[in-house]
């Protein structure tokens, strides 16, 4: 029996040691498992492997996130609108208003991780990127950051966030252009419904969609099938879809996106999504897949 997944466990071990055990469960899992594998290892994997063997486990497991430091990320107090926000790029980025400066520490620092040139997570690169006058939809926005960085060269942007608790620091990060951004409370899924919309009616057949970028939490199959009209018909189109959330979604999503006439590529390096209490080997995930359609 694994004494990590009984009910007495979970209820006798506080939460914080409880993933510190899983944490390094998990890291002795992985190091063995490469470990005494037959076939070569790939340089790619290597590289991960060398990080983990001197380190804990992390969702992006390379030496570039050292440079991010969390007491370092200022946060500051909107008194008017009861919110607290922090400074990208010159702009304001706000967060629930529930969390603690802590809190917001803590996650703005994994998105500058997860949105650096060199992370498996980075929706840009240099050849591939929103461009100026493109329509921008943003799927599973959260907190907007990315959103919020092309904001002045995209001519028209469309969150969908789900999650109501996103609703008033979305709509205060984005007010300045409140003119050009639309936010949707809705899941946007495979059904259309009083919770849940599909993109392809959501936009009418001929609407100008120029980049989506697609994070849903392992629905990116679903969003998939109900934008087929969208897949097929729009050109130029880039989608920015992610796809560590669950084993096997790099193969299903990139064939989806090949059959529909995309040219695809994947970001550099691995995620590990040591939050998954399903992971197993071989463990490491893409992060995200970029394709495009000229």
């Amino acid at each position: 029996m694994n004494i990590l997944n009984t009910q007495i466990y979970r209820i006798v071990v506080p939460k914080f040691i409880r993933k510190k055990i899983v944490a390094k469960v998990l890291r002795a899992n992985v190091l063995d498992y490469y470990a005494n594998l037959s076939e070569p290892i790939s340089e790619e994997i290597e590289k991960v492997l060398g990080y983990i063997r001197n380190r804990k486990v992390a969702m992006f497991p390379y030496y570039f996130q050292d440079q991010y430091i969390e007491d370092a990320v200022e946060v500051f107090d909107d008194k008017e609108l009861g919110l607290r926000y922090v400074m990208l790029n010159g702009k304001r980025l706000y967060f629930k208003k529930r969390w603690s400066k802590k809190r917001i520490r803590l996650s703005f620092n994994e998105l500058m991780k997860e949105q650096d040139l060199q992370s498996p997570h980075c929706y840009e690169t240099d050849r591939f990127k929103v461009e100026k006058g493109d329509v921008f939809v943003d799927i599973g926005a959260a907190e907007g950051n990315f959103a919020l960085c092309v904001v002045e060269k995209a001519s028209r942007i469309i969150l969908f966030e789900s999650n109501k608790e996103w609703l008033e620091p979305l709509k205060a990060t984005f007010n300045p252009w409140k003119e050009k951004v639309t936010i949707v409370n809705k899941f946007a899924g495979d059904v259309s419904d009083a919770k849940s919309v599909t993109l392809d009616d959501y936009f009418a057949a001929g609407e100008k969609v120029s980049f989506l970028k697609i994070d849903v939490e392992g629905a990116e199959s679903r969003l998939l099938s109900g934008c087929k009209r969208i897949l097929q018909e729009q050109k130029p189109l880039k989608v920015a879809i992610c796809t560590y959330h669950k084993e096997g979604d790099e193969k299903e999503l990139n064939e989806i996106l090949l059959q529909n006439g995309f040219e695809t590529s994947h970001s550099d390096g691995f995620m590990l999504l040591y939050t998954d209490r399903k992971l197993k080997a071989p463990y490491f995930r893409r992060g995200l897949i970029r394709a495009i359609k000229h």
